[in-house]
């Protein structure tokens, strides 16, 4: 079992940043792929960014200006969103997966954290 917690969300005016974690607690957080995605109100979730024990990962959308990294040590993954804008606003989640293949597929993922929401005004 493994319990993720995701916090730094907030409200930024458009062009502005925002810095994601996610603390997971549980079994070995380094032989998992970690995730964000978000959800917006009235929409599907959807990818953002994943990260495994070799690359990372982006959506179109966020490429080049999101990065994910993460630290296995302290057992945490990081979003760095810069230069937002208000179609970012949505509750950003934390997910974890150990034994998929496309990590851009939410169904890939175990384990899901509660959200924090992330609005981006103009």
């Amino acid at each position: 079992q493994v319990q993720l917690l995701e916090s730094g969300g907030g409200l930024v005016q458009a062009g502005g940043s925002l810095r994601l974690s996610c603390a997971a607690s549980g079994r070995t957080f380094a032989g998992y792929a970690m995730g964000w995605f978000r959800q917006a109100p009235g929409k599907e979730r959807e990818f953002v960014a994943a990260i495994t024990w070799s690359a990372p990962y982006y959506a179109d959308s966020v490429k080049g200006r999101f990065t994910i990294s993460r630290d296995n040590a302290k057992n945490t993954v990081t979003l760095q969103m810069n230069s937002l804008k208000p179609e970012d606003t949505a509750v950003y989640y934390c997910a974890s997966g150990r034994y998929g293949t496309d990590w851009a597929r939410a169904r890939e993922y175990d384990y899901w954290g509660q959200g924090t929401q992330v609005t981006v005004s103009s």
